[in-house]
């Protein structure tokens, strides 16, 4: 299904990304393609039922996929959710710069006056 992005899902992305351990797993998944929430639990100091919660909201989030192979369920990243929150930062990004670009020629512009 191919949505547009709304407030909610920047929302929903930036809170699952706020939390380090799910940020260690995206870290985990990116650099090995994808893997279980077992092997996932091993590299990390939490157990493999807080590996699934974790995993439970980056999938809530869009932010990885699980794909059942078998009795495993293999974790992917999803790399649109990042992509389409970094293009909404960058908007942002750009539109204070307009706004500090103006402030400043406000500025300038007063203090020729001023001489």
């Amino acid at each position: 299904m191919d949505r547009r992005p709304g407030r909610a899902d920047v929302d929903s992305i930036l809170t699952a990304l706020a939390e380090p351990t799910r940020r260690q797993l995206l870290d985990l998944l990116a650099a090995h393609g994808q893997a279980t929430a077992t092997t996932l639990a091993d590299r990390l100091p939490v157990s493999r039922q807080a590996v699934v919660k974790h995993l439970a909201v980056l999938d809530s989030a869009g932010l990885v996929d699980g794909i059942k192979v078998g009795r495993e369920v293999r974790y992917t990243v999803r790399t649109e959710a990042l992509n389409m929150t970094a293009r909404w930062m960058a908007t942002l990004a750009a539109d204070w710069d307009r706004r500090l670009a103006k402030i400043k020629r406000a500025a300038e512009a007063a203090e020729r006056d001023l001489r």
